[in-house]
Protein backbone atom coordinates (compact mmCIF):
# COMPACT_ATOMS: atom_id res chain seq x y z
CA UNK A 1 0.00 0.00 0.00
CA UNK A 2 1.33 3.44 -0.86
CA UNK A 3 2.47 5.69 1.93
CA UNK A 4 0.54 8.86 2.48
CA UNK A 5 2.11 12.27 2.90
CA UNK A 6 3.87 14.86 0.78
CA UNK A 7 6.59 13.75 -1.65
CA UNK A 8 8.38 15.01 -4.72
CA UNK A 9 7.76 12.87 -7.80
CA UNK A 10 8.98 13.74 -11.30
CA UNK A 11 10.15 17.10 -9.96
CA UNK A 12 6.66 17.98 -8.66
CA UNK A 13 5.33 17.97 -5.15
CA UNK A 14 2.55 15.41 -4.69
CA UNK A 15 0.22 14.94 -1.74
CA UNK A 16 -0.80 11.37 -0.87
CA UNK A 17 -3.91 10.75 1.22
CA UNK A 18 -5.56 7.49 2.28
CA UNK A 19 -9.24 7.34 3.19
CA UNK A 20 -10.96 4.52 5.04
CA UNK A 21 -14.60 4.12 5.98
CA UNK A 22 -15.68 2.52 9.24
CA UNK A 23 -18.49 0.00 9.15
CA UNK A 24 -19.62 -3.00 7.18
CA UNK A 25 -20.26 -1.22 3.86
CA UNK A 26 -16.70 -0.05 3.29
CA UNK A 27 -16.39 -0.88 -0.39
CA UNK A 28 -19.81 0.54 -1.30
CA UNK A 29 -19.16 3.76 0.63
CA UNK A 30 -15.60 4.15 -0.70
CA UNK A 31 -16.87 3.80 -4.28
CA UNK A 32 -19.55 6.40 -3.56
CA UNK A 33 -16.99 8.77 -2.03
CA UNK A 34 -14.64 8.24 -4.98
CA UNK A 35 -17.41 9.20 -7.41
CA UNK A 36 -18.25 12.26 -5.31
CA UNK A 37 -14.62 13.43 -5.11
CA UNK A 38 -14.20 13.00 -8.89
CA UNK A 39 -16.97 15.60 -9.34
CA UNK A 40 -15.76 18.04 -6.67
CA UNK A 41 -13.69 20.99 -7.95
CA UNK A 42 -11.23 20.65 -5.03
CA UNK A 43 -10.33 17.05 -5.92
CA UNK A 44 -11.41 16.61 -9.55
CA UNK A 45 -7.82 16.56 -10.88
CA UNK A 46 -6.50 14.12 -8.29
CA UNK A 47 -5.51 10.57 -9.16
CA UNK A 48 -7.69 8.14 -7.20
CA UNK A 49 -7.52 4.40 -6.75
CA UNK A 50 -9.34 1.90 -4.61
CA UNK A 51 -7.14 -0.65 -2.89
CA UNK A 52 -7.03 -3.12 -0.13
CA UNK A 53 -5.79 -6.40 1.18
CA UNK A 54 -4.87 -9.30 -1.05
CA UNK A 55 -7.62 -11.91 -1.22
CA UNK A 56 -7.39 -14.85 1.13
CA UNK A 57 -7.19 -18.32 -0.42
CA UNK A 58 -10.66 -19.43 -1.48
CA UNK A 59 -12.14 -15.92 -1.49
CA UNK A 60 -13.71 -14.37 -4.56
CA UNK A 61 -11.56 -11.25 -4.84
CA UNK A 62 -9.79 -8.40 -3.17
CA UNK A 63 -11.36 -6.66 -0.20
CA UNK A 64 -11.52 -2.94 -0.99
CA UNK A 65 -10.89 -1.01 2.20
CA UNK A 66 -9.02 2.15 1.20
CA UNK A 67 -9.30 5.00 -1.29
CA UNK A 68 -5.93 6.48 -2.20
CA UNK A 69 -5.81 10.02 -3.50
CA UNK A 70 -2.77 11.70 -5.05
CA UNK A 71 -2.93 15.38 -5.90
CA UNK A 72 -0.52 18.15 -6.84
CA UNK A 73 0.47 21.53 -5.50
CA UNK A 74 -3.13 22.75 -5.27
CA UNK A 75 -3.81 20.62 -2.17
CA UNK A 76 -6.11 22.35 0.28
CA UNK A 77 -6.88 20.40 3.42
CA UNK A 78 -9.90 22.62 4.13
CA UNK A 79 -11.43 22.12 0.68
CA UNK A 80 -10.78 18.39 0.85
CA UNK A 81 -12.37 18.00 4.30
CA UNK A 82 -15.40 20.09 3.26
CA UNK A 83 -15.83 17.85 0.20
CA UNK A 84 -15.75 14.73 2.38
CA UNK A 85 -18.13 16.35 4.86
CA UNK A 86 -20.57 17.25 2.07
CA UNK A 87 -20.49 13.63 0.86
CA UNK A 88 -21.14 12.34 4.42
CA UNK A 89 -24.23 14.53 4.61
CA UNK A 90 -25.71 12.71 1.59
CA UNK A 91 -25.49 9.32 3.32
CA UNK A 92 -28.58 7.90 5.08
CA UNK A 93 -26.33 6.95 8.01
CA UNK A 94 -23.14 9.04 7.71
CA UNK A 95 -20.13 6.77 8.30
CA UNK A 96 -16.99 7.63 10.22
CA UNK A 97 -14.25 8.57 7.73
CA UNK A 98 -10.62 7.96 8.67
CA UNK A 99 -8.11 10.09 6.75
CA UNK A 100 -4.37 9.47 6.74
CA UNK A 101 -1.96 12.11 5.46
CA UNK A 102 1.72 11.58 6.24
CA UNK A 103 2.06 10.40 9.82
CA UNK A 104 -1.27 11.98 10.73
CA UNK A 105 -4.47 9.94 10.99
CA UNK A 106 -7.74 11.67 11.89
CA UNK A 107 -11.41 10.73 11.97
CA UNK A 108 -14.41 12.66 10.76
CA UNK A 109 -17.31 11.18 12.70
CA UNK A 110 -19.72 13.91 13.80
CA UNK A 111 -19.11 16.73 11.35
CA UNK A 112 -19.22 19.43 14.02
CA UNK A 113 -17.44 22.73 13.40
CA UNK A 114 -14.88 21.90 16.10
CA UNK A 115 -14.19 18.47 14.61
CA UNK A 116 -13.78 19.95 11.11
CA UNK A 117 -11.31 22.56 12.45
CA UNK A 118 -9.35 19.85 14.28
CA UNK A 119 -9.23 17.57 11.21
CA UNK A 120 -8.17 20.41 8.87
CA UNK A 121 -5.44 21.55 11.30
CA UNK A 122 -4.13 17.99 11.62
CA UNK A 123 -4.09 17.42 7.85
CA UNK A 124 -2.26 20.69 7.23
CA UNK A 125 0.70 19.19 9.05
CA UNK A 126 2.93 16.49 7.62
CA UNK A 127 5.67 15.02 9.75
CA UNK A 128 4.85 17.66 12.36
CA UNK A 129 5.62 20.59 10.09
CA UNK A 130 2.82 22.96 8.96
CA UNK A 131 2.49 23.00 5.20
CA UNK A 132 3.12 26.25 3.38
CA UNK A 133 0.23 27.80 1.50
Amino acid sequence: MALSGKRVEDGRERVHVQIRIAGDRQEYELRSLQGWLRREPATRGAAMALGGKAPEPGSMGQLVDVLQLVTGNGWSAASFVLSVLAWRQTRPSPPRVVIRHGDVEVSLAEGTDEEVRRVVAALEQVDGTPESS
